[in-house]
């Protein structure tokens, strides 16, 4: 007679099969929403979801987030750019400071 403690392994090894077989192979959810009122459509929301490895993304063409800056953190095109609006803005800081120092000299006078 098996044990709760063996039953519950059998049921997670279970799940484990179902999730590696979804991730292997894929999962797609789709559906959408519709708000409508007196039948005139206010707004549709469109939903999508993937599930699977990354290997299998590759595999079908679904590597974005390899070009995306915002999720590549050693990106050196996202480092430059950083570097540039850093630059821009102690540029303005010190435009800014001037003209601010310009008038409350004009105001003293």
């Amino acid at each position: 007679m098996p044990t709760s403690l063996i039953e519950g392994h059998g049921r997670s090894t279970g799940l484990i099969d179902v999730l590696d077989r979804v991730l292997d192979k894929g999962l797609v959810v789709a559906g959408d929403i519709k708000v409508s009122l007196a039948e005139v459509e206010l707004l549709t929301i469109r939903i999508r979801l993937l599930i699977c490895s990354i290997d299998k993304a590759e595999q079908i063409g679904l590597d974005w987030w390899k070009y995306d800056p915002h999720l590549s953190p050693g990106n050196k095109q996202l480092s430059a750019e950083k570097e540039a609006l850093k630059r821009e803005i102690r540029a303005l800081e010190r435009r800014l400071a001037r003209q601010s120092r310009g008038r409350s000299n004009s105001k003293v006078r």
